[in-house]
């Protein structure tokens, strides 16, 4: 996959298995990326109020027929955050209610959903998985022992983030269908890493990033609301799409894409993104990056003295593994990685465990991980790192 390096801007010095975190552009679609935004500055007023706003909805429709939903139900927001703060801020929560959720969430939607529910009196309940995770039924179980009578909503995510597992969300998603709970499902990382049919899933939300396996510029991610579940979700900005003079045929646009003077500019490059990675048969990029990924998964267990934390398949493991390490100093071990190493890896802390997570795209190679591994060998006969 060396010949990938090519088209993107990456600094050629660093070893880069984070793509994860915020993603990265091609030049292709960084160039579109340029090129609108002077066309912005150019005639800014045409721009905000008549051009951008036709290719603004030119991009949405393209982005809906690529996660499969109707266009009229998704808007673009800037990342996932801000989508799911829409979603808890909005929630009619009352005392007593409860979310139900995970232990293997973000970090900042933990927050989100703590600080929404303290406000109102009601619960987040982050229900314990235990990791190693050993199978789906066991999963399943474990996460439905958290439900109660107060249950009023499920939030999960699809992919997580420190520990890069693939969550059942299609299962939960028909239990809670028949319990009668709403469905939140924080999707960040799933768009381009594994294939997303947001109809199929029917959740009730979906949240996710353009930004990151995508590979729009920053700053570009959707919030999907299913139709009847739209009457319920403010906009976290009331601004002209609020009873506006030129209404649309649909409120849930003008409340949530009319949100004051902005750059949407990343929002544009959606359809070229789409467009890249049909010319470049991404799925299959996708799929030989999951195979290296998942390959040396046990290599790292081993160098680690860890055991992986779910079954090496793809029903739980796609372009990210985390391989739980010991370590007192995260950050200190994050920075020393790529200062001396000039390897950009998260080193990620959650419930008291620490994870070592690489990323795999289309323009790392074998090599990338032989310095990784390197790098583990040298701080393990240093004593700095278990």
């Amino acid at each position: 996959m060396n010949h990938y390096k090519k088209h993107f801007l990456l600094d050629p010095d660093i070893t880069f298995l984070n793509f994860g975190s915020f993603g990265a552009c091609p030049k292709p679609v960084f160039e579109v990326y340029q090129k609108i935004q002077m066309s912005l500055e150019r005639e800014p007023v045409r721009f905000i109020v008549h051009d951008g706003i036709q290719a603004l909805e030119a991009a949405r429709k393209e982005l809906s027929k690529y996660v499969n939903c109707h266009s009229d139900d998704l808007v673009f927001v800037t990342n996932p955050s801000y989508g799911i703060n829409t979603i808890a801020k909005s929630f009619p929560l009352n005392k007593g209610d409860e979310i139900l959720s995970t232990s293997l969430e973000y970090g900042a939607m933990d927050r989100t959903w703590e600080y929404y529910c303290n406000r109102a009196g009601a619960s987040y309940v982050k229900q314990e998985i235990a990791l190693p995770i050993k199978d789906k039924k066991t999963f399943l179980e474990q996460f439905w022992s958290g439900y109660t009578n107060k249950t009023k909503a499920i939030f999960i995510s699809h992919i997580t983030s420190a520990t890069g597992l693939i969550l059942p969300v299609e299962d939960i998603c028909v239990e809670a269908k028949r319990l009668g709970l709403i469905t939140i499902v924080d999707g960040a990382h799933v768009p381009a890493q594994i294939p997303l049919d947001i109809t199929a899933l029917n959740a009730d939300v979906y949240v996710a990033a353009c930004h990151k396996w995508m590979m729009a510029p920053k700053g570009s991610s959707f919030l999907y609301v299913k139709k009847e579940q739209q009457h319920w979700v403010d906009p976290l900005l009331i601004s002209w799409g609020y009873r506006s003079d030129t209404p649309s045929h649909s409120s849930f646009l003008d409340y949530h894409q009319t949100n004051g003077t902005r750059d949407f500019s990343a929002f544009l490059t959606v359809p070229e993104a789409i467009s890249f990675m049909r010319e470049h048969n991404w799925w299959q990029v996708a799929s030989d990056c999951r195979d290296m990924a998942i390959k040396n998964a046990t290599r790292f267990c081993e160098l680690l003295n860890s055991e992986p934390i779910c079954p090496l398949t793809p029903e739980f493991l796609a372009q990210l593994y985390s391989i739980p390490i010991q370590t007192s100093d995260p950050m200190g071990l994050h920075q020393r990685l790529f200062h001396e190493y000039k390897i950009e890896i998260p080193v990620a802390v959650q419930n008291g465990r620490t994870f070592l997570r690489y990323s795999i795209q289309a323009f790392n190679t074998p090599s990338d991980l032989d310095r990784l591994e390197q790098a583990i060998l040298e701080l393990k006969k240093q004593g700095n790192l278990l």
